[in-house]
């Protein structure tokens, strides 16, 4: 019971100091001091523009649509419902939507209006935190804990997190390469994600180990 009470409160502080982070960063943001973490990033990014390195970040930017993210968790909850395994498929689901409907949340808490530097594609909405950046973290980041859960070897649990790591960061790359979000609004993302995600997760394996209990009585 104290070990399970540590945890918990362990879980939490990470939340809070993360929630930490992202006040800070919006702070500066507001104060517009944040140019200076900005700037370089976009300068050298950007730099590298290609035609062969633009076609593959468009390629990134649209695995990280929302069309596909449906897709890829309507694919993976019927799996895991086909699996039998309801609770993952609730945390799934309860993960994608919060994230969801906390980055709408955030935007319009913030109206950041996105860069007008030089952009490759056309889009509209406001721009911090990002929501490509958003969905592809929970999403890779929640499917490589599903996986990771039901896989026995070290070396496929690395390949897994590799690959997911992977996903994450060529989607949160394109979007500054294609001149739709600020590098700031990439490192909000991955710090709201985080904070539902780990929440998430947290209440997943509390709720898994009062069942496990239970079981046992």
């Amino acid at each position: 019971m104290r070990e399970l009470s540590l945890r918990l409160l362990f879980t939490w502080l990470i939340c809070i100091l993360l929630t930490g982070f992202f006040a800070f960063l919006a702070r500066t943001i507001h104060l517009h001091t944040i140019t200076s973490f900005d700037d370089p990033i976009i300068d050298f990014v950007q730099g590298t523009e290609t035609p062969w390195l633009t076609t593959i970040m468009k390629a990134f930017t649209t695995i990280g649509s929302t069309t596909i993210v449906a897709l890829l968790t309507v694919f993976t909850l019927a799996f895991l419902l086909w699996k039998k395994n309801r609770a993952q498929a609730i945390l799934l689901v309860s993960v994608l939507a919060g994230t969801g409907i906390l980055n709408q949340v955030l935007k319009f808490i913030f109206k950041r209006e996105r860069p007008t530097f030089h952009r490759l594609i056309d889009i509209g909405g406001y721009s911090f935190p990002s929501g490509h950046t958003m969905m592809a973290f929970s999403l890779y980041t929640i499917l490589a804990y599903i996986v990771w859960r039901n896989l026995r070897f070290t070396w496929s649990r690395v390949v897994v997190v590799v690959l997911a790591a992977v996903m994450i960061a060529m989607i949160a790359l394109s979007r500054i390469y294609l001149g739709v979000h600020f590098p700031s609004d990439i490192v909000g993302g991955v710090l709201a994600s985080m904070v539902w995600l780990i929440a998430s997760i947290a209440m997943y394996q509390r709720f898994q180990r009062q069942k496990e209990k239970n079981s046992t009585e």
